[in-house]
């Protein structure tokens, strides 16, 4: 009980940082102070990621191994382009979001003076004709109202160039769902996090370095996952993720990733990875052997920091295991708790055996 306890309040705490591409500081911080007692050595490289490496086992051993382990940490969002006349803030998205869910959603814009309510609107259906009211809205029809009063009131309050995100409530519901914006990838972040806890209890007996990257910019084309890869130069790499399932009523079988209950999802394929077969397989042995439930993502789609991290320098050999996520890049995303501690313990394990 006190498991499940801890990790839902960390998970919503980190869930509830405002973070989008280029604005993880709030979440660093974060992440930096639950870490501090495990790796006070952890530090930011000039990209913004938090990368915290623990070492195990002869650290003066000429032959290491290097595992890195990535979760990012921006959240998709928004960033405003226009302050209007009469006082409301056009904006462009920070990531992909559908128009489809952004009219009547709550906001936080952060300005110089610190973060103020929003909420996302548009014409009333009421003033809406009948084509009109059988599309979304695009993103250009739709603006942030800041209860500003005029142009020259928000102005006073926000710039251009400053971010928003959602602002959505966190909680639990049905049997063992969780619910709240940033679910993708602060699971990760979470899972990472426990992951090296439970490592500092009970230290694996290899000659190895765990180097565990908290990333930034990955909605935004997976720049820091990418000078990450590139410094640490790892033997292999673990990414951990949410990843999109459509298992939704009218979706059709074939093309359900996942299954949310299902344990943890790991990738043979997606739009930017075809993963090392080697790990895949030793990480579907692992947890069998574990007793891990999990999954294999059964259908091509998405895609995560794996995309630039397999890539680097003479290439990584590359894995990632996701926690199924329902409505995903919105302000509900909604998961099982039980795929995410499926997602943490195959976590330290493949850290343990792997390599």
């Amino acid at each position: 009980m006190n498991d499940m306890k801890n990790s839902l309040s960390l998970i919503e705490r980190l869930c509830g940082a405002f973070g989008p591409s280029g604005c993880e500081g709030e979440v660093a911080s974060l992440i930096k102070n639950e870490i501090f007692d495990v790796c006070p050595d952890a530090k930011f490289d000039r990209m913004g990621n938090l990368i915290a490496v623990m070492r195990f086992g002869d650290v003066t051993a000429s032959e290491r191994k290097r595992i890195m382990i990535s979760a990012h940490m921006d959240e998709v969002g928004f960033m405003i382009t226009e302050i209007k006349s009469g006082g409301y803030l056009g904006f462009d998205t920070v990531g992909g979001i559908s128009a489809s869910v952004l009219a009547g959603r709550r906001v936080k814009v952060l300005t110089q003076n610190g973060l103020i309510n929003g909420v996302i609107a548009s014409k009333a259906i009421h003033h809406k004709d009948k084509k009109e009211r059988q599309k979304a809205v695009d993103i250009d029809k739709l603006y942030i109202d800041i209860g500003a009063c005029d142009k020259e009131e928000a102005e006073a309050l926000v710039r251009i160039g400053d971010f928003a995100t959602f602002d959505s409530e966190f909680y639990t519901f049905g049997e063992d769902l969780v619910k709240g914006k940033a679910l993708d990838d602060r699971m990760g972040c979470a899972a990472m996090i426990e992951a090296m806890r439970r490592l500092k209890d009970s230290p694996p007996k290899k000659n190895i370095d765990a180097c565990f990257c908290f990333t930034v910019r990955e909605e935004i084309g997976l720049s820091g996952a990418k000078a990450a890869a590139y410094e640490l130069s790892p033997d292999v790499a673990l990414v951990l993720e949410t990843t999109a399932i459509a298992d939704i009523a009218d979706a059709a079988a074939s093309r359900r990733v996942a299954d949310m209950g299902g344990g943890v999802a790991i990738s043979f394929m997606d739009r930017s990875t075809v993963y090392s077969r080697e790990l895949v397989d030793a990480a579907i042995d692992i947890a069998k052997r574990k007793g891990v439930k999990a999954q294999v993502k059964r259908y091509v789609s998405g895609g995560n920091d794996a995309g630039t991290i397999h890539k680097t320098a003479e290439g990584i050999k590359t894995l990632a295991a996701s926690v199924p996520t329902r409505y995903l890049h919105s302000a509900a995303c909604v998961a099982n708790i039980n795929d995410y501690f499926a997602q943490r313990d195959l976590c330290v394990s493949i850290i343990e055996e792997i390599i």
